[in-house]
């Protein structure tokens, strides 16, 4: 394994390591669990995993790994509020669109040599990224394995 194999490689585990993380703790929670605000006032626990599918669905394209699969996602969970829309999908739904969503970028991400990962996301111009070319897709990981521990955080602390 080169050295940017290497690199590549783990941060492709850290990202696999807080989705399995995330997975563990909203698969496993009920309708009603889902319910509970992470702090009185805040966000429910159903808002959280919908938000981290429908950024994981937004990565999609931004990697040029296809189009978005659940865009029907974003006024519930991106650009609205938590408790702003009265129906949202089932805990089995959400649950489906995780495995779904994640699963494809997994299978893009094998896909992707070290070389894949340095390339400019389709966000920023061929200006923006020969002045800066650490607005690659390797950095669209980095940043998203972090939002996912964030909100991975939030949760467990939710009162159970």
């Amino acid at each position: 394994m080169t050295p940017e194999q290497s690199v590549v490689a783990s941060a492709v585990h850290a990202w696999k390591l807080n989705l399995e993380r995330a997975d563990k703790l909203f698969s496993g929670l009920s309708e009603q669990q889902l319910l509970t605000e992470v702090a009185p006032g805040k966000n429910r626990l159903v808002y959280l995993w919908g938000h981290l599918i429908a950024v994981h669905d937004a990565m999609l394209p931004l990697l040029g790994l296809g189009p978005r699969r659940h865009a029907e996602l974003d006024a519930a969970f991106l650009t609205g509020a938590d408790k702003t829309v009265d129906e949202l999908p089932s805990a089995a739904e959400l649950n489906r669109l995780w495995n779904d969503v994640n699963g494809r970028l997994l299978a893009g991400f094998n896909d992707f040599t070290a070389a894949d990962w340095a390339q400019k996301h389709s966000a920023v111009s061929d200006e923006e990224f020969a002045a800066n070319p650490l607005r690659n897709r390797l950095a669209i990981l980095l940043s998203r394995t972090a939002h996912v521990a964030y909100h991975h955080g939030q949760a467990v602390l939710a009162p159970r």
